[in-house]
Parts: C-alpha cells; structure tokens; sequence
C-alpha cells in the first residue's frame, strides 16, 4: 500500500513539472517571437523559395557555355519508290557485243532480246535514318556571358528582397508584440484603478451612512466603476484579437502564452549614425544598384543579339535508304549573321540604353529619399524618448495630485467630482506612459532598419 501511495506521489509530482514546463514554454521574449517569425512566416517562406529558384536559374544559365548535343531519328515507308530511273540499255549493246554475249552463253536469245526494251527502276521506297549532334557555341555576341552575369544579378537581388521581406516580418512581429504589451499594461492600470475605485467606495459608503456625506458622490463613483469595467471588457477582447493575430503571423501552436518584458527598465539609447555611410549598407540602396547593374547587361545582350554568331560541332550519322546501311562522321561550323534584325534590333538597343538611364536617375533620386527617411526616422527616435521622459515625470506629478485630492475629499474641501477627476488624470498618465514606451521601441526598429542594422 505505502509503495502503491509513492509512486502515485511520483506521478503527481511528475505531471506538476509537465505542466510547469508546458507553462513556461508558452512565454516568450521579444527575440523568440521574431524568431519564430522568421522560421515560420508565410511570406518569408516564398522570400526563400524566390532565392532558390533565382538561384536554379543562374545554375541553368551557366549550362549555355556547354555544347548543344541533340539526336534524331527517322524512319518511312511510302506507297512507291521516291527516286526513279529509266534506263535503257540497247543503247549501250552494240550488235558485236550482242553476239559474243549469245555465243558466250551468259544470257538466253530471250533475256537479250528483253534488255532492247526500256527498263524502270525504283530507290528509297523504305528507309531508316539516324543522328547525334553536338553544337559548341564559339561567339555569340556576349550573350552566353551576359546573361550569365544578369542570371547572378538576379539572384543577389532575390536575396535583397529577402532580406526586405525580414526586415517587414520583423516590424510587423515587433508591433504586434508591442500592441500586446501595451494592451496588457494598460489592463494593469485599470486593475489598479479598479481597486483604488473600491477602496474610494468603500469609504464614501461609510461617509452617507453616517450623514456625512451625498448619496451623489456614491453615485458618481459606482458610475465610474462601470466605466472601468466597460474598460477591461474591450481591453480584453483587443488583447484575445492582437493573440490570435501574433499566433498566426509567427506560427505558434495557440495563444495561450505570456510574453516576457519590463516596461520599469531603463530604455536604450542609441546613437545616431553617419547616414551617408549606412546608406551604402541598406538592402534598399543596394537593390537600386542591382537594377543598375541588370539594365547595362540587358543593354549589352541587346547589343549582342544583332552581332553574327559562330558555333562549330560534330556528329555521327546513319542511314539506310538503298537497302543497305551506312554511318559516317561530320565535321561542321555555322555563321548567323541578323542582317534584317538590325531594322528593329537598334530601336531595341536604344530602348535598353534609355532604360539603363532610368535606373541610374532612380538610383540617384531614391539615395537622397533614403536619407531623408533615416534622418527622420532618427528624429522619431528622439522625439518619442522626450515624450517617454515626460509620461514618466507625469505619473508622479499625477499620484501625488491624486493622494492631495483624497486627503482633501477626506476634510471636506474638495468635491466628489474633483476627486474622480484626479483619479482620470493618474489613469491616463499611466497610459500615456504606456503609449509612450511602445511608441519608442517602434520608433528604435524603425531607425535600426532604416540604417541598415
């Protein structure tokens, strides 16, 4: 029996550690959750899945510098020969080769007499026919070379825009974190004011029932209970909708989870950059280039598609078409020289210069917008840190006006009203508190993934 009650002790204890485990595993710091976005986002996954097949096409580019190897095969048969010849060979018997031939007797008086007539022959009424080929291409312009350059291009490309599609993964996961923060905070503060109400209502229930004081500021105060409790019914179903959303965009299993911050630390403080070197590191300014980069090679493979092209190769043939087989090898060399592509090739050429001009201006144009945003992400930063400092100091300013108007409500010096409109004030210093804190740490991300870091 005491053996039966330890091992169900163990049991218990063992399933208490699972559930504290299972417990803790449902909390998360902000590097986890963009962690698992990361990992788990659906469009970071086609982001991946656009660098692969990026990457597949430069592969397939390359295979160009290598020979051209194609075999055929045929084989026919027709209703009658497709070559035909009449000969006739009384031309050539002479009348003494005629005679030696009947006293020789290689052929009768009969079949002599029959070769006087026309005789009709017919060839290649069946056939077989087969080949392997291999074609090296020796110039084409630049055009095998470019567009092995530009299959690379696009490649580093697709991994820029990977790494834009991070850098929105990561600030939307980070708002939506933040969004549940704030929510969450300012729940707190209501639970508090919540208490503070029942704390005021206890003592001025005491207050009416002993003449004190009005039944109205009973009532006043049970009335902004009821607005505190309308409060945490929509903070509440805010919090259960900002969940299912963080659930869904960073791919965990539920929303039941906590998430692991301290709005009382000390936030950071950054340093402002030099932005005109940071530009250069940016995912932004470096796709401008790429498309730069992309539109000279398609203006040098516009170039190339109107130059003559040069391949030489080998193959081995076979066919059988006089009912007797034969193979034999070949040696060969093609010249493609588009003379009538020239009459549209050099609008085309033209078209692609002016393209390449577009980048360039964009490039140029797009620079000067991009410091333009790091500047004014940089003055958001400020701005929201200044404006944190103030909530802060106001929180202060607002509990200690709070306790002054309770103590005056208590001698009688002050109305319920103006005590209520104290108690309004310190919640909405702890809320500006709140909006303050979260608004900092989005306007941090933003400055960060404006600079490139």
């Amino acid at each position: 029996m005491k053996r039966n009650i330890c091992i169900l002790g163990i049991v218990f204890s063992l399933s208490i550690l699972n559930c504290q485990l299972s417990i803790a595993q449902r909390s998360y710091s902000l590097n986890q959750i963009l962690d698992s976005a990361r990992q788990n986002n659906i469009t970071l996954r086609n982001a991946q899945r656009s660098v692969e097949a990026a990457e597949q096409q430069r592969k397939e580019a390359f295979t160009k510098f290598f020979p051209t190897v194609s075999a055929t095969g045929f084989g026919f048969t027709a209703s009658k020969g497709m070559a035909k010849m009449d000969i006739d060979l009384s031309e050539y018997i002479t009348p003494e080769m005629a005679q030696g031939i009947v006293q020789s007797g290689i052929l009768p008086v009969e079949a002599l007499a029959s070769l006087g007539q026309p005789q009709s022959i017919e060839m290649m009424k069946k056939g077989v026919m087969g080949s392997v080929m291999a074609m090296q291409p020796v110039f084409a312009g630049g055009q095998i070379v470019n567009g092995n350059k530009l299959a690379k291009v696009g490649e580093e490309a697709s991994r820029l825009q990977l790494r834009l599609s991070e850098n929105e993964v990561e600030k939307t996961a980070e708002q939506y974190y933040w969004q549940i923060v704030s929510l969450e905070e300012k729940m707190k503060t209501v639970n508090a004011v919540e208490t503070l109400l029942k704390d005021i209502h206890k003592d001025v229930s005491v207050a009416v029932e002993a003449g004190v004081a009005m039944r109205n500021d009973l009532l006043q105060v049970e009335l902004r209970q009821n607005d505190i409790e309308s409060q945490k019914l929509k903070l509440d179903n805010a919090t259960m909708l900002m969940r299912m959303l963080l659930a869904q965009y960073c791919g965990l299993q539920d929303t039941d989870f906590s998430l692991v911050y301290n709005p009382e630390a000390q936030s950071p403080v950054i340093e402002k950059q030099d932005h005109l070197l940071a530009l250069l590191s940016t995912p932004e300014y470096q796709l401008l280039n790429k498309q730069v980069e992309a539109a000279g090679l398609q203006h040098k493979m516009a170039i190339g598609s109107n130059l003559p092209t040069v391949a030489v190769g080998a193959g081995l043939v076979y066919h059988n078409m006089m009912e007797s087989g034969r193979s034999f090898g070949m040696l060969m060399a093609t010249v493609s020289i588009p003379i009538s592509d020239w009459w549209g090739g050099s609008h085309n050429i033209k078209r692609k210069k002016i393209e390449r001009q577009k980048a360039i201006d964009q490039l140029a144009d797009n620079s000067e917008l991009l410091k333009i945003n790091m500047q004014s992400a940089w003055n958001n930063v400020q701005e929201a840190y200044r404006q944190l400092d103030i909530a802060r100091r106001s929180i202060e300013q607002a509990t200690e006006n709070l306790r002054l108007n309770r103590n005056f409500y208590q001698a009688g010096t002050i109305t319920m009203s103006d005590l209520l409109e104290a108690q309004l004030l310190y919640q909405q210093a702890l809320d500006k508190r709140t909006d303050a804190y979260t608004d900092y740490q989005n306007k941090l991300l933003a400055y960060r993934q404006a600079v490139g870091q």
